[in-house]
């Protein structure tokens, strides 16, 4: 597990965990998560941890499992759990926002898992909470990254009339 980045909360706020099942983060990825993890600094408490994918298995069911007990790792304990998913409830960015001062108002953590190049496990899949569906696109799983942080920070701009959210 690598902590990627964080931003810093207003005195124990919600503080949403990326758990992405992925190697380091391309450079481009990186700089784009810092740009909206530094946007965020004081406002949202975001925190981005990476687990290895599982690369020497024979199938794919057992490499899905490694993967999943390496999220279950480092997912903190009581959680409300959201898994990124094709197959999930596609959010508009108001509806991103809605659920955003839902959440911020009754839990302390919220978990966002994003699988690595197979997706997630069907059980992560099945047992989250919710299942959230950035696109009907299938999107490679750093560029999901990406657009699940801009996302919060658009969310975020709305809940606070910022100029950045026209729409």
């Amino acid at each position: 597990m690598t902590s990627v980045a964080s931003a810093v909360s207003e005195g124990g706020a919600m503080r949403i965990h990326l758990l992405c099942v992925s190697k380091r983060p391309r450079d481009w990825v990186a700089q784009a998560t810092n740009e909206y993890l530094k946007r965020l600094k004081g406002q949202l408490d975001v925190v981005i941890n990476d687990t290895a994918p599982a690369v020497k298995q024979r199938s794919k069911t057992t490499k899905l499992a490694r993967e999943a007990d390496g999220l279950r790792r480092v997912c903190p304990p009581r959680a409300l759990t959201i898994a990124l998913d094709e197959h999930g409830d596609l959010w508009s960015t108001l509806e991103v926002a809605q659920n955003l001062d839902h959440w911020r108002a009754r839990y302390a953590d919220v978990v966002c898992f994003i699988g690595g190049a197979d997706g997630l496990a069907p059980d992560i899949i099945a047992q989250a909470d919710r299942r959230w569906s950035l696109s009907r696109l299938t999107l490679p799983h750093q560029l999901a990254r990406v657009v699940l942080i801009e996302q919060l920070y658009r969310a975020w701009s709305v809940l606070h009339n910022h100029p950045y959210h026209r729409g």
